[in-house]
């Protein structure tokens, strides 16, 4: 059978891509209404280790604002130093369609990204005075961002996968049919194609204690991911393992 509604209605709430829009009441005051405009849905950070060294951090905070969808980001390196950090800007609107992503970093260079009639357009500016270059992609707006760096995206991506895939529920495990995403990567000027599995509950040990999570792989041409989240606790990212690079991601 389908996975259960109360199920679906909670990745719903969760999921970046079907957000409700939030509207403030006529005559409510100003502080009420400010605060039913923004709901805070994630927040945190990121660890990312190398070989069990740390060597980055991302932050990240998920809102829901206005009837969008607003995930912000930044990366620095393990000094914690500005110069060479990284930020990003995603805003979906409820339905998950793109409105606007913009992507930034320290030591110049900038890019946006934002649909273009059927297309996804792209605007890269290499530093405050250059001039800034387009590039166009034939995907729609409900494309996936999956911007280098930026694990909370794979997150949103997660979400999405677990509220529409097809799912059936057999001797207590929820089994879901693969789906695959076309997906653009801005800072590498490129769009490709990821597929997504649940593979089911593990049990796996993050800083000595031992956690029941569920597995996703990650799948594309020329890479192989597995993403753990937490079914108990909103279906948070935990843990990313990228096995290629001696590569772990951990939530802080």
């Amino acid at each position: 059978m389908k996975c259960e509604i109360p199920m679906r209605r909670a990745l719903a709430a969760l999921l970046a891509a079907s957000i409700a829009v939030l509207s403030a009441h006529a005559g409510d005051k100003k502080d009420k209404a400010k605060t039913e405009a923004q709901q805070t849905v994630d927040s945190g950070s990121f660890g990312v280790f190398i070989k069990g060294q740390r060597v980055a951090t991302e932050t990240f905070r998920i809102d829901q604002v206005e009837g969008a969808s607003v995930i912000k980001s930044q990366v620095k390196d393990a000094s914690g130093g500005d110069s060479n950090s990284e930020k990003s800007d995603l805003q979906l609107t409820p339905t998950g369609e793109l409105l606007r992503y913009e992507w930034s970093q320290a030591s110049g260079g900038s890019l946006s990204v934002f649909p273009d009639s059927d297309f996804l357009k792209e605007k890269i500016t290499a530093s405050g005075t250059a001039k800034a270059a387009e590039q166009a992609f034939l995907l729609p707006a409900s494309s996936p961002i999956l911007d280098n760096n930026f694990f909370v995206h794979r997150e949103v991506l997660a979400w999405k996968y677990l509220a529409v895939a097809p799912c059936k529920d057999e001797n207590g495990h929820r089994h879901c049919e693969p789906a695959d995403f076309g997906a653009l990567v801005p800072q590498d000027r490129t769009s490709m194609s990821v597929r997504m599995e649940l593979i089911g509950k593990e049990k796996v040990t993050i800083r000595g204690t031992e956690r029941d999570l569920l597995r996703l792989n990650l799948h594309g041409d020329q890479f192989d991911w597995a993403l753990w989240v937490d079914d108990a606790d909103h279906f948070k990212l935990i843990r990313v393992a990228i096995p290629a690079d001696n590569t772990i991601v951990d939530r802080d």
